[in-house]
């Protein structure tokens, strides 16, 4: 009987287990969570000022951190109806969602209907907002090149069956996002499908041949457009006078803020640098804020932040993967390989390790279509976590 009573104590000790993993990864949600309040944060800090000047005069202190807390309160609500939807249902829109993402890139350069600020045509009005279709296009790559990785498993290895369709469909895109244009997000997608691709085992001589002609065609674009060329040169040499006052403004002033933060930062608040001197304060060049702010330890701690972030994902994915869900896998990766990316361009360009491009850090810079579409992707991440946990518990979602 005491034999039989040890056997079933055991036997208790291990279900309580089963039965008390949570549904999703709690981690992952704080770390969400807090980069987006510290964001909020830091929107706030680094647009206060901008009330005082000319072009912002009308619109008051707190406009661009109210704003940016209702657009992350419309991006949990968003959040919440994709943890609801079922991966398979997202593998069934894949296909649709990325047609309606190129059509939604076409509509927006559409004169009278697509909206153009300093120079770019990448906004569709929607009466007191303006939408962003690339921030979506984002989203619909890491479905739809995970779905056709899938699809295609079998002809990873052929040039015509499966590398060349995907290079057309890359090619379709990139040719509106260039009319816009932006030539950031274009990055950034084409990093997603083709870091998918990899993932899903194309062929290593087709993946080298696509590597090839996508630097090469980047290069070719960058000296093409004057204004680009100029970028890369004042980025190899911002502290020339002519490049200062010019072209590597806002480099410059990005590189003093680092500078007068130092280790330890002037104080939260205290940035000079955000008072009219470094342009996009509170969008593309946060991070400079942030280090002058925060110093060193903050910029650090928030770089941590995105790693365990980017970590969570290729760790999530590979689990789906084990599990033979591939799909599951490779969208919870492609995530991954999308905060990752942008991530590392943002705090590159705000530091003077690349050049200037406008793209904004995920979860926290200004930005109402990219904080909706980033904590899209981060259901997305979160719904193949839990549909893991329920395999792992024995269940079939």
């Amino acid at each position: 009987m005491s034999r039989f009573a040890d056997l079933t104590s055991g036997v208790n000790a291990v279900r309580p287990g089963r039965t008390t993993m949570p549904n999703f990864d709690l981690s992952l949600i704080v770390a969400t969570a807090t980069l987006v309040l510290f964001g909020l944060l830091m929107v706030y800090s680094a647009s206060i000022a901008l009330a005082d000047g000319p072009r912002y005069e009308s619109y008051g202190r707190f406009y661009f951190v109210i704003r940016h807390g209702l657009f992350a309160m419309v991006g949990v609500l968003c959040m919440g109806f994709v943890l609801s939807v079922p991966m398979k249902v997202w593998h069934k829109l894949a296909l649709p969602l990325f047609a309606i993402s190129i059509l939604l890139l076409i509509v927006v350069l559409v004169p009278g209907i697509g909206r153009e600020v300093n120079g770019a045509r990448r906004w569709l009005p929607l009466g007191p907002i303006n939408f962003q279709p690339s921030e979506l296009m984002k989203v619909a790559i890491i479905l739809y090149a995970a779905d056709y990785t899938v699809r295609k498993q079998e002809h990873m290895h052929n040039f015509f069956r499966g590398f060349l369709p995907m290079a057309a469909a890359l090619g379709a895109v990139g040719m509106v996002l260039l009319l816009e244009p932006d030539l950031g997000a274009f990055m950034v997608i084409v990093a997603i499908a083709v870091g998918i691709l990899f993932i899903g085992g194309i062929n290593g001589k087709l993946f080298s041949s696509l590597l090839a002609v996508l630097v090469g065609s980047f290069l070719l674009l960058i000296w093409a457009s004057p204004w680009r060329r100029e970028r890369l040169f004042v980025y190899l040499d911002p502290w020339n006078p002519d490049n200062t006052y010019g072209s590597a403004y806002q480099l410059s002033h990005s590189l003093i803020a680092f500078g007068r933060g130092e280790w330890l930062g002037v104080g939260l608040g205290a940035s000079i640098e955000k008072l009219h001197y470094l342009p996009e304060a509170h969008t593309d060049f946060i991070v400079a804020v942030i280090g002058e702010e925060l110093g060193f330890i903050g910029v650090a701690g928030l770089v941590i932040m995105f790693a365990f972030l980017v970590w969570r994902g290729f760790d999530i994915g590979r689990q789906a993967i084990a599990m033979e869900r591939t799909f599951n896998g490779l969208v919870a990766q492609g995530v991954a390989l999308w905060f990752g990316v942008q991530t590392f361009i943002n705090i590159g360009v705000c530091v003077g390790l690349l050049p200037t491009k406008g793209l904004t850090l995920p979860l926290v810079s200004y930005g109402g279509s990219g904080i909706v579409m980033n904590l899209v992707a981060v259901a997305l991440l979160l719904r193949v976590d839990h549909e893991n946990r329920n395999m792992m518990r024995g269940k079939r979602t």
